[in-house]
């Protein structure tokens, strides 16, 4: 184990980067505490949603633009765009000590050679021997790169320009020819560096042979952030975001209410990314876990807090909720067949079309003729989804309902107060539960609530679980 440690900054937290310099890179560091850490930066906030599309309403960016193929020439002014946004960028950081022109000068670099690309690629797939379709991928990794990069170049220029002898790792792939795998291509970039009095200002984004876009979708940096952490050995992974991992969501339960959770378990960390409230994507979770690489959370505008530290081994010694968590947007899907009682084949039919639809389930309830999957795919899946079903079950009814997911986690919740205590809050609170599950390892309890109580649930779970503890 390295006495390095590795640190992921979100995008957000980029894009207020005089903060993140005052409260991570520098403040009020000495000459030899600038050291021993490799910093690993996020694109810009928005920058990826511009190059791809928007990550929560799907608006088109670059990529999707280009990949309709209607001869539209609609993505070359929407990678104009993002190229003058990027230069908007560097602007605002010219009082941070940015050398603008140099920054502009490879923001047109990265842009430029882009569209060459892509304007290329759009003649070559103009003969018939070449399909679009084939590189939509790589094209959605090329594009993806461009954002980190810039992000990480400008980092690098500025702490050059405060002294810090930063070096950029640009992992991005570009005009490079040599292909290959993600850990090699983290080994090779990372064998010379000496920790000791460089700083490395790494780029999210690995170019790798098998497509870390492909494998991880946006989820790469956490990616790069884990792989860098585990292939050199460093004593603990921490990762600055703009608020802290708290027993709940401070904007729904009220800042006044949450409290940090200070320490936890990869356990804990698995069921909060199940519902899309991820400390750490999954994947890269199970490298750090694998090789008992600690893993910090902390809030980039409160350094000194020691933020929740996130361990293989920690159980809390009292039992208690941790936090109060959930999910909207979860389609419940019934599928009720009296032919179903005394057969044991109906379940596995069942979950073939899961895997032919790639949808996972986030929660199941059996009896004897009932089964029920919630999941949390797009509805034009899901139908495709129950389509199938039905052509295998043609006599089954099937039930598509919106529905919610609302958990009480913790490391240690064997007592049996947690579970009488949480139906009678939301009794009181005057919510149905649709539906309960609770796991023998006690480490969650799960409520399928109609989806306009989730916010109800969530205040009433919080406040009788955590705020008042045993009632």
């Amino acid at each position: 184990m390295g006495n390095h440690t590795v640190e992921k900054i979100g995008g957000t937290s980029m894009s207020q980067f005089g903060d993140v310099l005052d409260n991570i890179l520098i403040g009020d560091r000495s000459e030899e505490e600038l050291y021993n850490r490799i910093i690993v930066v996020s694109a810009y906030g928005g920058i990826t949603n511009e190059l791809l599309e928007h990550k929560k309403t799907s608006k088109s960016g670059v990529y999707s633009l280009f990949s309709k193929d209607d001869d539209s020439w609609a993505w070359g002014d929407a990678i104009s765009r993002v190229g003058h946004e990027m230069c908007a960028i560097n602007k605002g950081f010219e009082g941070l000590g940015l050398d603008v022109m140099q920054a502009d000068r490879f923001v047109k670099e990265r842009i430029e050679g882009v569209r060459s690309c892509l304007l290329d690629l759009t003649r070559l797939c103009s003969f018939g021997h070449f399909q679009l379709d084939e590189h939509l991928m790589t094209v959605r990794e090329m594009l993806s790169a461009i954002g980190e990069a810039h992000s990480a170049h400008n980092s690098y220029l500025i702490l050059k320009d405060k002294g810090v002898n930063a070096r950029f790792i640009d992992l991005s792939g570009w005009m490079e020819t040599e292909q290959l795998c993600l850990d090699d291509k983290i080994k090779k970039y990372f064998s010379e560096i000496d920790l000791a009095h460089e700083l490395p200002i790494v780029t999210g984004y690995t170019q790798c042979e098998e497509g870390i876009m492909n494998t991880y979708d946006r989820g790469y940096t956490e990616i790069t952030f884990s792989r860098v952490a585990v292939l050199t050995g460093a004593r603990e992974g921490i990762i600055h975001k703009e608020y802290h991992l708290s027993s709940g969501d401070p904007k729904m339960v009220g800042e006044d209410k949450v409290e940090v959770i200070g320490a936890t378990n990869y356990d804990v960390a698995d069921q909060l990314s199940d519902l899309g409230m991820e400390a750490i994507h999954p994947g890269a979770a199970k490298g750090m876990r694998k090789t008992d690489i600690p893993l910090r959370i902390k809030n980039v505008f409160e350094p000194d807090h020691p933020g929740t530290l996130i361990t293989n081994d920690y159980k809390s010694p009292d039992a208690k909720v941790e936090i109060i968590a959930g999910r909207k947007g979860v389609t419940g899907i019934e599928v009720w067949d009296q032919d179903m009682v005394g057969r044991w084949d109906h379940d596995a039919v069942m979950l073939r079309h899961f895997t032919d639809q790639k949808i996972r389930y986030l929660a199941k309830d059996t009896n004897a003729n009932t089964i029920t999957h919630y999941v949390a795919a797009p509805l034009a899946r899901v139908k495709q989804l129950t389509d199938g079903i039905k052509r295998s079950f043609p006599t089954a009814d099937i039930l598509v309902k919106k529905v919610a997911l609302v958990s009480a986690i913790g490391t240690n919740m064997a007592d049996t107060w947690v579970l009488p205590t949480a139906v009678n809050a939301l009794a009181n609170a005057g919510v149905e539960i649709l539906g309960l599950h609770k796991c023998m390892r006690q480490v969650d309890i799960q409520f399928v609530v109609e989806e306009e109580d989730f916010q109800k649930a969530i205040i009433a779970l919080h406040k009788n679980l955590v705020e008042v503890g045993r009632v």
